[in-house]
């Protein structure tokens, strides 16, 4: 491979890893600053209810809708995103996981994955329990609808 061709790889690889990282801090995990951020943007906020490392509908409706670049595209300038995860395996901070077992009861969530969509004042505007193999359009065009009609 010649120098071209391989720095023209490199750079794409490059490229690609820091999109990767920009678009993974989207999602925040710290429930009242994000809300806080959300309040000072003037953007709705998705919360996205998980079992990352166990649950086969919650990593179907990741691979097929959060990591998409039509939703990534559109939350990054229009949502605030906080990701609310019960992992089995994994082990989170105990601040974390004690925010996200109070904000279970909050929202009263009886199933994962489970998807709530706030005003930038926290008031619920509509909710998505379970995943039905919903695309990341599908789940843009509910947002739009549901945030345009605050």
């Amino acid at each position: 491979m010649n120098v071209h061709k391989r720095r023209f790889w490199l750079q794409l690889i490059g490229l690609l890893l820091v999109t990767t990282i920009v678009r993974g801090e989207q999602w925040q995990t710290d429930y009242e600053q994000a809300l806080a951020t959300a309040k000072g943007a003037k953007k709705c906020v998705l919360l996205n209810f998980m079992g990352s490392d166990w649950c086969p509908p919650c990593i179907a409706m990741h691979k097929t809708v959060f990591v998409k670049p039509a939703f990534l595209d559109f939350a990054q300038k229009n949502l605030t995103l906080i990701e609310l995860d019960y992992p089995r395996r994994k082990q989170l901070p105990a601040n974390v996981t004690e925010q996200n077992q109070r904000l279970l009861r909050q929202y009263e969530i009886e199933q994962l994955p489970t998807v709530v969509l706030l005003n930038p004042d926290g008031k619920i505007l509509g909710k998505l329990e379970g995943y039905a193999g919903e695309g990341a359009e599908d789940v843009v065009a509910w947002v739009e609808k549901l945030c345009g009609k605050q």
